[in-house]
């Protein structure tokens, strides 16, 4: 790409990132995954950054972590440990920002990019946002701290409806219902109101919603993150996403899960 993949301006101490790769739905592949973390990291040390916005370029704010394109093939607890690492130092990236952090969700998020957006001050999102985190259905955990911090904010019930198997896919006016993000707002006022609202903030300084504290969404980042690694090596995960991208015409991708699948009776005594 011409462009880098996260687009960074500042303006009277509200930098805006922005996801910036429309052409994959603005996936968090790891290139993607590295430059946002790395932009958070910058805006957490930069002086003239009083406060942060996020948001994506094009119909998508974030399609999700790829997780072909973000894995390698290696030995089983090198893997297990990259994994459990890679996942716990993007949340913390979230956590550990002492400057407040609005979320403007442009479209459909899936994923991981639904679970950090609860960790940031606050969400607002247009009509054609749409909140997916299919966890249950893929045969992997929960993360972002979505295991407790979805239960905080929306209830135990509406909670089990989105991360279990069910995957209630919520639009932005049920979002807001229930209590997972804010506000929704007009297509073209999106970014006007997120950075009205991180200049509010200010004032105020990091808050964590739910009701948390950052030790509390740190110790449960690390938790599920172990947790997440070992779904993510499980015999089920594996033989899905083999299927899945064999389906997709993947074939190199999905020859590396076939052969973690395969041998994962052996090297499952390795972790």
């Amino acid at each position: 790409m011409s462009q880098p993949l996260v687009l960074t301006t500042t303006v009277e101490g509200v930098t805006t990132l922005t996801l910036n790769h429309p052409r994959r739905l603005n996936g968090w592949t790891a290139a993607m995954l590295g430059a946002l973390t790395d932009a958070l990291r910058s805006a957490h040390l930069d002086a003239d950054t009083a406060a942060v916005v996020l948001t994506g370029t094009g119909a998508y704010y974030s399609a999700g972590v790829n997780l072909g394109a973000t894995l390698r093939l290696q030995h089983p607890r090198t893997l297990h440990a990259m994994i459990a690492a890679r996942n716990q130092a993007l949340f913390d990236a979230f956590i550990d920002l002492d400057k407040p952090i609005i979320v403007a969700v442009n479209g459909p998020a899936i994923g991981a990019p639904v679970t950090s957006a609860t960790l940031c001050d606050a969400v607002v999102a247009t009509e054609s946002a749409t909140f997916l985190t299919p966890f249950a259905r893929l045969g992997i955990t929960p993360e972002g701290c979505s295991s407790v911090m979805f239960e905080a904010l929306m209830g135990a019930t509406v909670a089990r409806r989105m991360l279990g198997p069910e995957a209630w896919r919520p639009t932005a006016t049920e979002a807001c219902a229930v209590g997972l993000i804010d506000e929704v707002v007009e297509e073209d006022a999106l970014l006007h109101r997120a950075q009205a609202l991180a200049r509010a903030r200010v004032e105020t300084g990091r808050t964590f919603r739910g009701g948390f504290d950052r030790e509390t969404l740190k110790a449960v980042n690390a938790r599920e993150s172990v947790a997440l690694a070992t779904a993510f090596l499980s015999a089920p995960f594996l033989q899905g996403q083999m299927r899945f991208l064999w389906s997709k015409k993947k074939r190199q991708t999905a020859a590396m899960f076939a052969a973690l699948w395969a041998t994962s009776p052996a090297w499952r005594l390795l972790l």
